[in-house]
């Protein structure tokens, strides 16, 4: 599974993927969404109007050079529409064959209810790692779901490639963008040392297998191929226990 979407990049991330993907596309699954884009001034675009989940849709598939997404997403609820509105429009071209599985991104319970009015959504995306398990707030729907689990890393704190003193160049968001700069994470990273001094643990190997333990899937973002080799490296058993003072900690971290 490679997961990408229009924001990731301006679009750079669909371009490059399907450079990568070049004739082995069929060995892959696909996962994009709708709802998110950047506007030319880099502020962020967010709505679920139909017509523009449609033309995003489009414009993905010309960008990734396929006839097809193995899933598609509505990236993030949208409270000036009625997430049946994208569903029903989405719901036709996955007819036409551009789409094979329609899921839901970072998603909510009063929309996840609307949204099996039109179709069986079967698979859902939101952040989960130590310290945040977006799925909490869907545990009163009783049905089951393929869960992918985004963030796994929290942005590189988890893995130790951000530190405190970390600096980050200008096209990197995490330079400029608001939602990073009022995260606290320089508090994340302190807490961060102080449990993996504590525990005398890889807190890397440990958020990597408190994911793989309680999602289906687990999306992992990389910057480089020492990144990959890393993460394809890892030597831990998902049978071994996880230590749950440790995970009592994370969760109660605020």
């Amino acid at each position: 599974h490679i997961d990408t979407a229009p924001i990731y990049g301006f679009g750079e991330s669909e371009k490059v993927i399907a450079k990568a993907l070049k004739g082995i596309r069929e060995k892959v699954k696909i996962i994009n969404k709708s709802g998110v884009s950047w506007h030319s001034t880099k502020r962020v675009n967010m709505s679920n109007d139909p017509v523009l989940t449609i033309d995003m849709l489009n414009q993905s598939l010309k960008r990734m050079d396929t006839e097809y997404f193995d899933i598609y997403m509505i990236h993030w609820p949208d409270q000036k529409v009625d997430i049946r509105y994208p569903l029903e429009a989405l719901l036709k071209e996955q007819e036409k064959g551009k789409i094979i599985n329609i899921g839901l991104c970072n998603t909510n319970s009063s929309d996840l209810l609307k949204a099996q009015e039109i179709l069986p959504i079967t698979i859902l995306q939101s952040e989960f790692n130590l310290f945040n398990n977006g799925f909490l707030g869907l545990s009163n729907i009783q049905k089951k779901f393929t869960t992918m689990g985004w963030g796994t890393f929290d942005k590189g704190i988890l893995a130790g490639t951000v530190k405190e003193k970390t600096t980050f160049t200008s096209e990197d968001a995490r330079s400029w963008a608001p939602w990073w700069k009022k995260s606290n994470w320089k508090k994340r990273v302190r807490f961060c040392e102080r449990q993996k001094n504590k525990y005398k643990i890889d807190l890397k190997h440990t958020a990597l297998a408190y994911s793989l333990k309680h999602c289906d899937k687990t999306l992992i973002g990389m910057k480089s191929q020492k990144h990959i080799d890393e993460i394809c490296d890892f030597k831990f058993s998902l049978n071994n226990p996880i230590n749950e003072d440790l995970i009592d900690e994370f969760q109660s971290f605020n």
